[in-house]
């Protein structure tokens, strides 16, 4: 009986292979506008010549940092469900989920704050339904992580 009143918490990978594909969406999208040295998503609110212009970089170069990031988010997505992360310190994997966390946070909270409130970047409900998706899957990613590695669970 005292299973059944406190619940093991469970540690899930679909998480992490969802975001990972997001993740890769996310450097496809910016590879193709950095081919284009635009600013911006596919899909997304169009970004103007003149903030273009008044970018503090190249916009090729920023759009191809850009996804160069969503390549290595989706390899840290794999690593927190895969042999190979087990090879990644905990305190390490924890900092750089932490930090991948306040980016989608970052990321996702925009869009969906734009989307539902109003700001004035221009990201429609579906892209704030998707911000807020990725928000919810990193959070269980990082949650799910804690718990795989904690002391004593396989």
């Amino acid at each position: 009986m005292a299973d059944s009143v406190r619940p093991q918490a469970r540690s899930r990978r679909w998480p992490a292979y969802a975001l990972a594909v997001l993740f890769l969406g996310y450097a496809a999208g910016k590879a193709v506008f950095a081919l284009q040295a635009r600013l911006g998503f596919p899909g997304g609110p169009p970004v103007s010549a003149a903030e273009t212009a008044g970018y503090f970089m190249d916009a090729a170069v920023g759009q191809w940092l850009a996804s160069a990031s969503g390549l290595l988010a989706a390899c840290v997505a794999v690593a927190t469900v895969t042999a190979s992360g087990r090879r990644v310190p905990r305190g390490l994997m924890v900092f750089v989920l932490g930090v991948l966390l306040l980016a989608v946070i970052g990321g996702g909270g925009t869009m969906a704050l734009d989307a539902f409130v109003g700001i004035g970047v221009g990201w429609q409900w579906y892209h704030g339904v998707l911000g807020a998706v990725a928000i919810g899957l990193s959070l269980e990613m990082v949650r799910s992580y804690v718990v795989r590695t904690r002391r004593g669970v396989a």
